[in-house]
């Protein structure tokens, strides 16, 4: 017989809280329609772009000042890609800023979500910025690569690529990323850690230790989540999880994401999104040649650093179409890891409470409009994660 959650811990069981899920509501409706109109200035950006000629007129400026002088013999030059590409980024966050601010400081401030100062947020955007356009730039520095070496097999090239970048940053975000933006440090010795390795055991999971991420210092949010590929693999439990949730809850959440590793979802969603990327790369080849062969463009070739935003253009049209497939398999996964939780552990009650528990922390929605979530939730709504814990414990005969 399964133990109420009310017994264990000292500490009763969650339920939801009705005025932080009204809260909930009116946030994720804000934080749509800043989706939204960042969509909108995004796509009105390229298309002042192409309405005045400035990608043309940009490349010819970076040219004339005698970017492209230096330049292997197939026509790459890295340094006018990279200014070209740093240009044009650098407009968009300036524009996009404004937005940025209210719905990345401003916004969560608001609701109670953050703790940062903003100097302190502002130094995590920046260390993002930094990290985001070294990767960014390297990317595209290898796609201009290829188009000016490989111009009918670009695609496949760079998707072989990205498939590798995919795996090195899987293996090296718990040791290298996460620590930039947040303090790791060894889980004491104590019964919650033993528990948590335990679990791990159970799974037949190797991890390289439990760590708590210091999460507190800028947000209320709760996280927690095992990473890490082969020998940096690691449990990592936020201490807003650990200040809020009991034993069991925490256990609970860490089995479903041991679940992930049980059933590979790595290397299972690595291999979906490479079928996407490969099959989004066909696609964008297919316009961007269409593009190039049209004279009135302006385009000098493939490799014609004034493609980019056209690119741009053809990559979002894309991520756009295919978003919602990508969410829907998501959302097929995190169920499964949320039997894997309940069989594992075979408690619904701390399941059910951990989820209540999220949503009144997290404020997330329990219900959202089902279009919503079909269009935008990795997830599923925590009101049918804790329906289908209620299930498991009635068919269970608890």
């Amino acid at each position: 017989m399964t133990v109420p959650a009310t017994e264990r811990g000292g500490q009763p069981a969650a339920t939801v809280d009705p005025a932080r899920q009204a809260q909930a509501k009116r946030y994720a409706r804000i934080r749509r329609w800043l989706s939204l109109a960042n969509l909108g200035i995004g796509a009105l950006f390229l298309a002042l772009i192409f309405a005045l000629g400035a990608h043309l007129r940009l490349r010819d400026a970076l040219v004339g000042v005698g970017l492209a002088a230096w330049q292997p013999a197939h026509g790459w030059s890295p340094l006018l890609v990279a200014v070209y590409a740093l240009s044009l980024t650098l407009v968009y966050e300036l524009l996009t800023l404004p937005l940025g601010i209210y719905s990345g400081f401003t916004l969560p401030h608001r609701f109670g979500l953050s703790r940062q100062s903003l100097g302190s947020w502002l130094g995590d955007q920046a260390k993002g910025m930094v990290l985001g356009l070294v990767l960014t730039t390297g990317i595209i520095e290898i796609l201009y690569l290829l188009l000016a070496t490989q111009p009918q097999t670009w695609w496949l090239w760079l998707a072989v690529i990205m498939l590798f970048f995919t795996v090195i940053l899987a293996n090296l975000a718990p040791v290298l990323i996460l620590p930039i933006f947040y303090k790791l440090t060894p889980m004491p010795e104590g019964e919650l850690r033993d528990r948590l390795l335990r679990m791990a055991e159970r799974a037949h999971t190797s991890v390289r230790g439990v760590y708590v991420m210091g999460m507190s210092r800028k947000t209320t949010e709760g996280n927690a989540a095992v990473m890490g590929l082969g020998n940096t693999r690691r449990i990592v439990v936020g201490d807003t999880i650990m200040q809020e949730y009991t034993p069991d809850e925490v256990e609970v959440v860490l089995a479903h994401e041991l679940g992930h590793h049980v059933h590979a979802d790595i290397w299972k969603g690595i291999a979906v999104q490479t079928v996407l990327t490969l099959a989004g790369l066909a696609l964008v080849n297919l316009g961007l040649h269409a593009g190039v062969a049209q004279p009135t463009f302006g385009y000098t070739g493939l490799a014609d650093v004034a493609t980019m935003p056209l690119l741009a253009l053809l990559f979002g049209i894309y991520g756009f179409v295919t978003g919602p497939l990508g969410n829907t398999y998501s959302r097929i996964v995190e169920r499964q890891a949320d039997q894997y939780a309940l069989d594992m552990t075979r408690d619904p009650a701390s399941f059910i409470s951990a989820f209540h528990r999220l949503a009144n922390q997290n404020l997330a929605q329990l219900d959202p409009n089902p279009v919503i979530e079909a269009l935008f939730y990795d997830h599923p709504a925590i009101g049918k994660r804790i329906r289908h814990a209620e299930s498991w414990r009635a068919a269970q005969g608890g």
